[in-house]
């Protein structure tokens, strides 16, 4: 595959492959493959003498890099290089990764995977099908308190178990043509039982003792806000595709000091940087680059804590924010303002774009003003008299920060409001939104799979990433419905199931996001997956020009 530059005017590509692998994040089927999101470089020629050290800027502190605990994309990014289940996208394509062949029961619902002969762990022990079956049981077990538990149900796994050392087999509620493709996704990546026990919350996946993992690298060295570094897993069973000999994953939060680090070239990959120095970086900077990305960026509004808790307020607000201005001045980045939770790449049964059909729920690319103030003052606050101070709560960084300055003066502006702003540390974060505390709160979301559930089943009653606390009966029987219907008639549903959450207000979605990035011409051959993941199995160094 070639580089590809993408420019900035990018509509949002169809992104057809059911890949997660975060993500958000965050993360492809067997069915309809095409070319994907996935990057990568021409192939290099030989360039023994070059260092084979990669460094590339993480951004953040992960809150874990336990593939059954983590549910963000930085830790994607770095289980993805480390770990690998039982498929893996190569060129944007599913391929047997773990598992060497795979059978379907006639009525597809019965998998039935294959351990290839050979493939170890990094300290020399074999992966075998009861690795598979520990791990999505762990994952599944509320002792583990694992953020993504919920995935196993949202895509019909009834049970799996291993038949014996080489056998793995899965169950289906119903026919999921989308499920394989998750067994690359980071949650259905295998663990080792007697390394994850020896210590709590996932420490052991950051103890370079006891970080075994069975992908193309391993943890040597994890210093807290400061850097990851990765190196060869010698006993990879693609060991000869892998060329780097180190990868230093940095924490560099500020993105003005990580992209003078890149312009200086002490880094080599960077994917967040200054929204004010884009349009000079698509001008000047030929490594500049902005791929597609199935995902929304959005905020969730608290609907259990007032004034939250009045769906007028929740769409006045919404309806109030000028979407354009902020993808336009802000983010500068070709993001696409949102007017739904679900991003225009999923299609339904006869093949038409889902939040096309949808509808908008009178979100509009620019601000309603008038309707907004109509609605504000129907809740009992007229030109936003007598409203009490909001809120927004955002992870440090200082994309965040300006986009919530910039709603908080359109806000301002258009309904008489004030609003405060606070950050957080990212894994403080995490926990905040989690546990609810919060008014208003920043959330992205990157689509684990092609299909709108992915999205929808977030807003379920009781779920982790409800961050909302949206809580509707109706909404959770129609989703549930739809897991054993088929064709357009469970599209239906899942029609009727986005109706009623359009029409909470629950979330504010304000854009669909891009993929701004950075790739040094020193790095060849990296990948990245359909959903945005890096892969550095097959990436190699060579000399500057």
């Amino acid at each position: 595959m070639t580089k590809r530059r993408v420019s900035l005017f990018l509509v949002f590509a169809l992104v057809v492959l059911a890949f997660a692998g975060c993500g958000g994040s965050a993360p492809a089927t067997e069915e309809p493959t095409s070319e994907g999101t996935e990057a990568t470089t021409e192939t290099s020629t030989e360039a023994s003498d070059v260092e084979q050290t990669l460094i590339w800027n993480l951004g953040s502190d992960p809150k874990t890099i336990d593939p059954g605990l983590n549910a963000a994309t930085d830790g994607g990014h770095v289980t993805n290089n480390t770990f690998e289940g039982l498929m893996r996208e190569i060129d944007g394509k599913l391929e047997p990764a773990m598992a060497e062949s795979y059978t379907i029961s006639e009525d597809g619902m019965t998998y039935t995977f294959t351990i290839r002969e050979g493939v170890k762990w990094s300290d020399g022990k074999p992966v075998t099908a009861n690795d598979f079956e520990y791990a999505w049981s762990r994952v599944v077990n509320p002792e583990t308190a694992s953020e993504y538990a919920w995935i196993f149900d949202e895509v019909n796994v009834q049970s799996w178990k291993a038949i014996d050392e080489k056998t793995f087999e899965v169950k289906l509620v119903s026919p999921t043509p989308y499920f394989v493709g998750l067994t690359a996704f980071y949650t259905f990546f295998p663990v080792r039982q007697d390394m994850v026990e020896t210590a709590a919350e996932g420490a052991w996946a950051t103890n370079p003792e006891t970080a075994v993992s069975n992908g193309p690298f391993k943890v040597t060295s994890f210093k807290t806000g400061d850097r990851i570094v990765l190196e060869p897993n010698e006993h990879y069973w693609r060991a000869e595709e892998v060329k780097l000999s180190k990868i230093e994953a940095l924490m560099i939060v500020d993105q003005a000091t990580a992209l003078t680090g890149y312009e200086s070239g002490q880094i080599q990959i960077l994917d967040d940087m200054p929204s004010a120095e884009i349009p000079r970086l698509l001008a000047e900077d030929p490594t500049f680059m902005i791929l597609p990305n199935d995902a929304t960026y959005y905020y969730s509004f608290n609907t259990q804590v007032e004034p939250m808790n009045d769906v007028r307020v929740r769409k006045a607000l919404s309806l109030s924010i000028d979407r354009t201005a902020i993808v336009e001045t802000v983010t500068k980045a070709g993001q696409i303002p949102a007017h739904s939770l679900i991003p225009g790449g999923h299609l339904d049964a006869n093949g038409d774009v889902f939040n096309e059909v949808s509808g908008t729920y009178d979100i509009a690319p620019t601000a309603k003003a008038e309707e907004a103030q109509a609605l504000l003052a129907e809740a009992g606050y007229p030109n936003g008299e007598g409203f009490p101070k909001l809120e927004i709560m955002y992870n440090t960084s200082e994309g965040h920060k300006n986009i919530a300055e910039a709603i908080q003066e359109m806000w301002k502006q258009n309904l008489g409001i004030d609003v405060t702003l606070t950050n957080q540390e990212w894994a403080v974060f995490q926990t905040s939104r989690i546990e609810h505390n919060f008014q208003i709160a920043r959330a992205g979301w990157v689509g684990d799979y092609s299909d709108p559930m992915t999205y929808l089943g977030m807003l379920m009653p009781g779920g982790t990433n409800n961050y909302s606390q949206w809580d509707n009966e109706e909404y959770a029987t129609l989703l549930e419905a739809s897991k054993t219907a088929a064709g357009q008639e469970r599209f239906e549903l899942l029609y009727k199931a986005d109706q009623l959450l359009g029409e909470s207000y629950a979330v504010m979605p304000i854009y669909y996001y891009t993929d701004p990035q950075m790739v040094s011409d020193t790095v060849q051959n990296w990948e990245k997956t359909t959903r945005s993941t890096f892969y550095f199995g097959r990436a190699n160094m060579v000399a500057a020009e």
